[in-house]
C-alpha cells in the first residue's frame, strides 16, 4: 500500500504560478543587456550561481526544474552542462542554439520539447514579439554547475562580473545574494 499524504503536505509540493518568484540575476551572462531574464527556480536551485538562490519546491530528487521569461530578443549565452537539459516554450517562439560557437540552430514554437545531451554548449534565444516563457528541466538531483564560454567570462570580468571559488555569482567585488 501506498504512503497516504495529507493535503498540507502535498502543498509543500506545489509551486503556484502566480506566486512563482523570479531571480532577475541568477547567472553570469546577466552582465550583458541581451541576456537579461527572469529565472524561476521551481524544484530546486537547479545552476543557478546567485549564492541564496531559493526554491518553490525543494524537495528535489533526479531533476531540476527552473523557468525563464525573456521580453524579445533576449536570452542566455552560451554554456554548458553535466546532465541533460530540456526547453519547453509554454508561449512564444524561442531559437535553441548549439555547438562550440552556437552555430546550430532549431526553432522551437509552443510545447515543443528538445532534450540537449550533457556537454554540448547551447544557448536560447525568445524570437518571438512578445515576452515569452520557457520551461527547463536539468536532470540530476544536483544538475552541478554552469560552464561557460571563455570568451563570456572575459568579456564579463571586464564588467565587474566574476564567479568566487564555489561557483557563485559575484557582482563588483561582492557576492550576489537575493
Amino acid at each position: 500500500m501506498s504512503r497516504k499524504w495529507t493535503v498540507e503536505e502535498m502543498e509543500k509540493r506545489v509551486a503556484r504560478f502566480k506566486k512563482l518568484t523570479p531571480h532577475p540575476t541568477t547567472f553570469l551572462d546577466q552582465a550583458f543587456p541581451e541576456n537579461e531574464r527572469d529565472v524561476f527556480n521551481i524544484i530546486g536551485r537547479g545552476v543557478s550561481e546567485e549564492k541564496d538562490a531559493s526554491a518553490e519546491i525543494t524537495d528535489v530528487d533526479g531533476f531540476n526544474v527552473q523557468m525563464s521569461r525573456c521580453k524579445p530578443g533576449k536570452g542566455n549565452a552560451l554554456h554548458s552542462h553535466t546532465t541533460i537539459e530540456t526547453f519547453m516554450p509554454f508561449n512564444g517562439t524561442w531559437a535553441i542554439h548549439w555547438g562550440d560557437e552556437g552555430e546550430n540552430r532549431l526553432v522551437l514554437e509552443q510545447f515543443d520539447l528538445v532534450s540537449v545531451p550533457p556537454g554540448v554548449m547551447r544557448c536560447f534565444r525568445n524570437i518571438g514579439k512578445e515576452e515569452a516563457y520557457l520551461f527547463t528541466i536539468l536532470g540530476g538531483t544536483d544538475p552541478g554547475r554552469v560552464t561557460w564560454s571563455p570568451e563570456l567570462f572575459r568579456k564579463a570580468k571586464a564588467r565587474g562580473w566574476d564567479l568566487d571559488a564555489e561557483g557563485n555569482l559575484v557582482v563588483n567585488g561582492k557576492t550576489f545574494r537575493v
